[in-house]
């Protein structure tokens, strides 16, 4: 038996009598750029997220970059951020011509450690970036806090965490600006790139309108430099039918951590920490364990697929070394890197996939427990 990671064909064969008819319809009606179905799509999303506006770009990356562009972030400005995510987090900041400053994470739930953000604002800091880490919010509440008493934005990369809340408030709301990513692997994802910003503050919406458009505003007037970032309706539509499936898929996962957490409860101090105030909707279910690279083998041998999330923190990668961090700068990004390991968590694993990850994971960590 297989257990693959994200099994993207059998979710698609599920709803693909939703996707093609509507599908069809975009290919006749030669409508292909921030068409109609963006447009239901933002507003979809909008209504998900109880934020007033919800903008379509076309990859997460860009939502991130056009959200700092649209909140001002300029060369020489500082914007707090975690060493321990993807690269996209830090590198729109830097294209940008502003400074990445890493403060440590939380060394449970791996996101941003707001006790240690305080510390780290300077008279050039303007922005705190948060990231929602394999599904699970972060502790937006007291970075608003924070953000506020220093007269600082608030941006949430929200790229995993579509339908996660925090004190039953959904992502976004306590962020000035929220984006997702809707790569293909997300909880949902479309069949390419894709990317969405949220926010509360009706000018950035229209700076963020008027950027994916080449800065754009009106019929060939442009007020700003912009880009091509525009979400096509192809993309749109396979959201749009799997925004509809999004609370029935999120229950599945988290049906599946549940059971890992029943069957694999001898091994507690290796699952996932979940905050109560958390709703988590695990894009990721991610254990860690100091013998990492030795377990992933030993899934791999039986079959099933892991993933690291991430090898190597973003402040001792070789394109970052410029910023002047040193190992052990951040000892909790980095040991995490050395421990994290997520397994198998989506919506179209069966029971017997999921009782055949557990029981390989439980010979491991016993047979270690035989040979100390």
């Amino acid at each position: 038996m297989q257990v693959r990671m994200a099994d993207l064909g059998s979710q698609y064969r599920k709803i693909r009598h939703e996707v093609e008819p509507e599908l069809l319809k975009v290919l006749e009606n030669g409508r292909y750029i921030l068409g109609e179905n963006v447009e239901q799509l933002e507003a979809e999303i909008a209504h998900l997220c109880q934020v007033p506006y919800a903008i379509g770009v076309n990859s997460g990356t860009d939502a991130l970059k056009l959200a700092l562009r649209a909140l001002n972030i300029q060369p020489g400005d500082e914007v707090i951020t975690t060493p321990f995510t993807f690269v996209s987090t830090v590198e729109v900041v830097v294209h940008l011509g502003a400074t990445p400053v890493f403060v440590d994470i939380d060394p449970e739930t791996y996101n941003l450690d707001p006790e240690q953000v305080e510390s780290a604002i300077t008279p050039r800091t303007r922005a705190i970036m948060p990231v929602d880490l394999y599904g699970q919010s972060a502790e937006m509440r007291a970075l608003r806090e924070i953000a506020d008493r220093h007269g600082l934005y608030l941006i949430e990369d929200a790229a995993q965490a579509i339908g996660a809340r925090h004190y039953e408030a959904p992502i976004g709301a306590y962020a000035d600006v929220a984006t997702l990513s809707f790569f293909p692997t997300k909880n949902i994802g479309g069949a390419g790139d894709g990317g969405m910003v949220l926010t509360h503050h009706e000018e950035v919406a229209r700076k963020v309108r008027s950027l994916r458009v080449h800065g754009m505003n009106g019929g060939y007037y442009y007020e700003d430099i912009g880009y091509t970032s525009r979400l096509d309706e192809i993309q749109a539509v396979i959201l749009r039918a799997k925004l509809r499936h999004l609370e029935e898929w999120t229950q599945r996962r988290r049906y599946h951590a549940t059971l890992y957490r029943t069957f694999l409860a001898e091994l507690e101090p290796h699952l996932p920490v979940v905050r109560p105030y958390n709703y988590h909707v695990y894009h990721q279910f991610t254990l860690r364990h100091p013998q990492r690279d030795a377990l992933r083998e030993h899934l791999r041998a039986r079959g099933i697929e892991s993933a690291v999330y991430y090898p190597l923190p973003l402040h001792l990668q070789p394109a970052y070394r410029f910023l002047g961090y040193q190992e052990g700068d951040f000892p909790r990004a980095e040991r995490a890197a050395q421990e994290v390991l997520s397994i198998p968590v989506h919506s179209e694993l069966g029971e017997d996939q999921i009782t055949l990850v557990a029981e390989s994971i439980l010979e491991f960590a016993r047979s270690e427990v035989l040979v100390r």
